[in-house]
Protein backbone atom coordinates (compact mmCIF):
# COMPACT_ATOMS: atom_id res chain seq x y z
CA UNK A 1 0.00 0.00 0.00
CA UNK A 2 1.78 3.26 -0.84
CA UNK A 3 2.14 5.69 1.72
CA UNK A 4 0.62 9.18 1.64
CA UNK A 5 2.86 11.86 1.86
CA UNK A 6 1.49 15.05 4.40
CA UNK A 7 1.69 18.54 2.60
CA UNK A 8 4.45 20.71 3.32
CA UNK A 9 3.97 23.03 6.76
CA UNK A 10 5.09 26.04 7.68
CA UNK A 11 5.14 28.79 10.89
CA UNK A 12 6.43 32.14 11.57
CA UNK A 13 8.64 32.57 14.44
CA UNK A 14 7.23 34.98 16.87
CA UNK A 15 9.15 34.40 19.20
CA UNK A 16 13.13 33.74 19.40
CA UNK A 17 13.82 35.12 22.63
CA UNK A 18 15.80 31.52 24.20
CA UNK A 19 16.93 30.81 20.64
CA UNK A 20 19.05 33.68 18.80
CA UNK A 21 21.12 31.28 17.06
CA UNK A 22 18.65 29.42 15.78
CA UNK A 23 15.14 31.01 14.96
CA UNK A 24 15.35 34.80 13.90
CA UNK A 25 11.76 36.61 14.74
CA UNK A 26 9.22 36.60 11.84
CA UNK A 27 11.31 33.82 9.59
CA UNK A 28 9.06 31.36 7.90
CA UNK A 29 10.18 27.60 8.96
CA UNK A 30 9.42 24.49 7.79
CA UNK A 31 7.42 22.22 10.14
CA UNK A 32 7.42 18.17 10.24
CA UNK A 33 4.94 16.33 11.13
CA UNK A 34 5.32 15.27 15.04
CA UNK A 35 1.84 14.25 16.71
CA UNK A 36 3.56 13.23 19.85
CA UNK A 37 5.82 16.27 19.82
CA UNK A 38 2.13 18.37 19.38
CA UNK A 39 0.93 16.35 22.36
CA UNK A 40 3.57 18.13 24.05
CA UNK A 41 3.23 21.38 23.30
CA UNK A 42 6.24 21.31 20.67
CA UNK A 43 6.69 21.63 17.20
CA UNK A 44 9.26 20.07 15.28
CA UNK A 45 11.07 23.00 13.10
CA UNK A 46 13.88 22.89 10.45
CA UNK A 47 15.69 26.09 12.22
CA UNK A 48 18.97 28.16 10.99
CA UNK A 49 21.69 24.93 11.36
CA UNK A 50 19.54 23.15 8.30
CA UNK A 51 18.15 20.35 11.13
CA UNK A 52 14.87 19.29 12.24
CA UNK A 53 14.20 20.09 16.58
CA UNK A 54 11.64 20.31 18.78
CA UNK A 55 10.67 24.07 19.86
CA UNK A 56 7.85 25.04 22.06
CA UNK A 57 4.98 26.35 19.96
CA UNK A 58 3.76 29.12 21.44
CA UNK A 59 6.84 30.82 19.98
CA UNK A 60 5.11 30.04 16.25
CA UNK A 61 2.13 30.73 14.23
CA UNK A 62 1.28 28.22 12.03
CA UNK A 63 0.34 29.26 8.89
CA UNK A 64 -0.69 28.64 5.20
CA UNK A 65 1.00 29.89 2.32
CA UNK A 66 0.37 30.79 -1.29
CA UNK A 67 1.12 27.68 -3.51
CA UNK A 68 4.34 29.68 -5.06
CA UNK A 69 5.73 30.38 -1.78
CA UNK A 70 5.97 27.14 -0.86
CA UNK A 71 7.57 26.23 -4.08
CA UNK A 72 9.63 28.78 -3.54
CA UNK A 73 10.72 27.80 0.20
CA UNK A 74 10.89 23.89 -0.72
CA UNK A 75 13.44 24.81 -3.36
CA UNK A 76 16.08 26.35 -0.92
CA UNK A 77 15.70 23.88 1.64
Amino acid sequence: MKQRKSPPQFAVCIDNSEYPASLELHKIYRMLPDAEARREGDLRIIDESGEDYLYPAARFVATELPKAVEKALLKTS
